[in-house]
């Protein structure tokens, strides 16, 4: 499937936000945060040293409110790389979806987005 030359290198079809199950195996080009996938990784990977860091501090006994502080700080990191893959899904996949099937990929993004916000707090 090759993408329309007015869509931007860095959206992709909307045929590719799907499950790779619902493609045949020569149609999937990746989800729409394909061109953000190193930077994601990368910030994971910081996340991962952080929590690491986290349980020595642990394994070493130090002071609670250090451990909150760094506690805080992977929760932030996180939220950080949700907010990336939600507005390269926004962007990839829901303003470029199929007319017929807006009203249920507006419904999964709502619903998306209630699972994020719950999970992150404010």
């Amino acid at each position: 499937m090759s993408q329309s030359p007015s869509i931007p290198e860095s959206t992709v079809p909307a045929e590719s936000c799907h499950p790779r199950s619902s493609l045949d195996a020569g149609e999937f080009q990746g989800h729409s945060y394909h061109h953000d996938k190193a930077k994601i990784n990368a910030r994971l990977k910081r996340i991962e040293g952080q929590v690491r860091g986290i349980s020595r501090m642990v394994d070493e006994e130090q002071y609670c409110i250090d451990i909150l502080t760094q506690v805080s700080a992977v929760i932030a990191s996180m939220r950080a790389v949700g907010m990336l893959v939600l507005e390269d899904h926004i962007r990839g996949c829901v303003m470029n979806v199929d007319p017929d099937r807006r009203e249920d990929t507006l419904k999964e993004l709502n619903q998306a987005i209630e699972r994020f916000v719950r999970s992150v707090g404010n």
